[in-house]
């Protein structure tokens, strides 16, 4: 069975972070585009409710519950990966939390949660699968990086920290093992329409004026759908571009490029 577009027939990708927002929204445009996917998310509700609305995927979609920051977890649902939609050449890097502090308010605990997810789960996951990638010639990796990989927002800390790490490891492995064929590219989306946005928004007194002072932030006043960064993903792991390495792709309309609001 083959995806409606083909742009990934062929294309055997583990995805971490797939039960939700970016991630659910990547496992359908990809499975769309004919790829085989192999899911990964720590919440086994969630994830099991997302395979069951892509079901209709049958031998191209496989899942395991295991935390990315767990080592010998991702070890075991990499050869998962290779009994069920065979040995992965590709790898999509969703997975991530929100640890937003004040510096000198920031503990070991969160310290750790956030890299251990966001840096260190990456790389668990780099690899476990960059021996199969290159042994079949080369593939792609796409990390989910972000604007606060480049940009600081105060009281954020030390989130921008772990992403500015990841998207020095993008460059890293992608200069370390561009001579194999493994293309290694990043995704820096800013807002996007998810849930974590939603549930930020309702925290408030006035949830729909958070919401638009939010978007009135924006060049275009509106943020992005998690569809329009799976579409990037889409054509980063595809061979659509494949002289494209070490890249960052941002999607923020603009915003990270405003001076100050006109």
């Amino acid at each position: 069975m083959t995806g409606a577009g083909g742009r990934l027939n062929g294309k055997r990708i583990f995805l971490t972070g797939a039960a939700q927002g970016i991630g659910r929204a990547i496992a359908k445009a990809c499975l769309r585009e004919g790829a085989a996917l192999f899911l990964v998310d720590r919440d086994a509700t969630l994830l099991e409710k997302t395979v069951r609305e892509l079901a209709a995927a049958g031998d191209r979609l496989a899942f395991a519950v295991a935390d990315i920051a767990d080592a010998t977890a991702i070890q075991g649902a990499v050869k998962e990966a290779g009994k069920t939609i065979g040995t992965p050449n590709a790898l999509i890097n969703n997975a991530g939390v929100n640890v937003f502090n004040e510096p000198l308010d920031t503990d070991d605990e969160a310290w750790a949660r956030c890299f251990d997810i966001n840096l260190k789960g990456a790389w668990h996951c780099c690899r476990s699968l960059l021996p199969g990638i290159m042994e079949q010639g080369g593939g792609a990796i796409v990390n989910i990086a972000s604007t606060h990989s480049f940009t600081i927002i105060p009281h954020t800390f030390p989130y921008p920290v772990a992403k500015h790490a990841l998207l020095g490891m993008t460059k890293a492995l992608a200069l370390e093992y561009a001579g194999q064929g493994v293309r290694v590219n990043a995704i820096a989306p800013g807002y996007v329409e998810t849930q974590k946005n939603i549930d930020y928004w309702n925290g408030f007194s006035d949830p729909q004026a958070a919401r638009a002072e939010t978007l009135a932030m924006h060049p275009g006043g509106r943020i992005a759908t998690p569809d329009e960064i799976a579409m990037a993903a889409v054509f980063m792991i595809s061979d659509e571009c494949p002289f494209m390495n070490a890249a960052c792709l941002v999607i923020d309309g603009g915003l990270s490029v405003l001076q100050h609001p006109a």
